[in-house]
């Protein structure tokens, strides 16, 4: 198959993130090991969503991860102009949900397959492909924890996010959080005789609005725009009627973290307040809904060099999204990002990838096998 068939298969599985993945998992290892590579499922704590770790060559030998994320973000978007899970093709541009993001770079991953058959002897090349991405990086974490049961260190990892083939060394942190405060219910006529749950939750808002004033004040990290970590409150909500004191409220909130800054320092204060509503006589909840840690790589760093040779560009400081290689970095592989797409074309209507981007990731991928080595 070649890479526009089987990106029109990917597609077709409408692997929407959170849920159940079986179906494209076990098309994925099936085609890895028709083509000769020793393939893992890894299922996480629910069976029903699998990682896939296919390795072409010995595993005990260092070598280099091409990583992706094979779950999409759902096409609920109205202006689509076509099926958003059958591939179509319009003046070279193929559309569908995940040809950036990032079902376009897999399936050069498994076009090349064969040629990483071929050159396992010298090299081995390991394929990581994780579920959950696009809700907070959920998958590759349980990946990661399984690797040094699998094969040896790898000495680097390529994330293939969509940067248009322009090599990417850094990234801030995320953390995700969702917070509930329960109050007491009552008539809104005796409000002395409740709690309010909303008015325990603004005491949660002001310290999150106070704390993201405080971040602008530094430390700073002039790769990044804006320059300091960031905190907001995304979503709020509560409360049943006007004439009814809430009995619970709840937020969403995020923080992004410059490298050096740990996302969970950030969100420490918010915790506080909680156990402060606690003490007044709310109850409070709080989760973790997604965490992973900023990522920075040297200018002169071997992956960042060997990216940038096989792009034939020069590498960007960092981008403003998130991805798993900060997860990969922190479990000792050193990483870069680079991909076909555009990530401005991701996650709205009539995504595309261009053909000829696919074509020149395939010879992205082949040259940066050849170039990335062990120290």
């Amino acid at each position: 198959m070649n890479t526009e068939d089987i990106l029109r298969r990917l597609l077709a599985f409408r692997a929407v993130t959170g849920g159940p993945n079986t179906e494209i998992t076990g098309w994925v290892a099936a085609f890895l090991e028709d083509a000769g590579a020793e393939v893992s499922v890894l299922p996480g704590p629910d069976p029903r969503r699998r990682n896939i770790l296919a390795s072409f060559g010995p595993r005990d030998r260092a070598g280099l991860v091409l990583s992706a994320h094979l779950d999409v973000v759902p096409a609920e978007e109205p202006d689509w102009r076509t099926d958003p899970f059958e591939l179509t093709e319009s003046d070279g541009q193929l559309h569908g949900r995940g040809t950036s993001d990032m079902q376009g770079f897999v399936a050069c991953l498994l076009s090349l397959a064969p040629e990483f058959a071929k050159s396992a002897e010298a090299r081995t090349v390991h394929l990581a492909l994780s579920y959950d991405e696009e809700i907070g990086c959920r998958g590759v974490p349980h990946l990661l924890a399984e690797l040094p049961t699998l094969c040896a260190r790898p000495f680097g990892a390529l994330i293939g996010e969509p940067t248009g083939l322009v090599p990417v060394r850094g990234h801030k942190g995320k953390a995700a959080v969702e917070v509930t405060v329960r109050g007491t219910p009552g008539h809104s006529s005796r409000p002395d005789l409740g709690r309010n749950a909303i008015h325990g939750l603004s005491r949660v808002l002001s310290r999150i609005v106070g704390e993201a004033g405080a971040l602008e004040a530094g430390p700073v990290d002039h790769t990044f725009a804006p320059p300091f970590s960031t905190m907001q409150a995304g979503t709020i909500s509560g409360g049943q009627a006007l004439n009814i004191i809430p009995a619970e409220a709840r937020l969403a909130m995020e923080v992004r973290a410059i490298p050096g800054v740990e996302p969970m320092d950030l969100v420490r204060p918010v915790l506080n307040e909680l156990a402060a509503l606690e003490a007044d006589g709310f109850g409070t909840a709080h989760d973790v809904v997604a965490t992973y840690p900023a990522l920075t790589l040297p200018t002169d760093h071997p992956m960042t060099r060997a990216a940038e040779a096989a792009s034939g560009k020069a590498s960007l400081g960092a981008v403003s999204f998130g991805t798993e290689a900060g997860l990969y970095q922190k479990a000792g592989i050193p990483s870069v990002i680079c991909g076909p797409g555009d990530i401005a074309r991701a996650h709205k209507a009539n995504e595309y990838v261009l053909r000829a981007e696919l074509d020149a990731a395939r010879t992205f991928l082949a040259d940066m096998v050849l170039r990335a080595a062990a120290p």
